[in-house]
């Protein structure tokens, strides 16, 4: 997956607005806050920032 720092310092989860940590060796954005927890999918090196499209950790 590639997605730069710079837009990893700006995304957030759309359901609770916390910061969004990379998975590694996944294709996806895990949400940092402990009460969200949802992970969004990354395809074609383009997050999928949609609630009904994540799951939970």
């Amino acid at each position: 997956m590639k997605i730069d720092d710079w837009l990893l310092d700006i995304l957030a989860c759309p359901a609770c607005k916390s910061p969004l940590n990379a998975v590694p060796d996944s294709d996806e954005l895990a949400c940092t806050s402990q009460t969200c927890g949802l992970v969004y999918p990354v395809r074609d090196d383009i997050p999928v920032l949609l609630v009904d499209e994540a799951r939970r950790a």
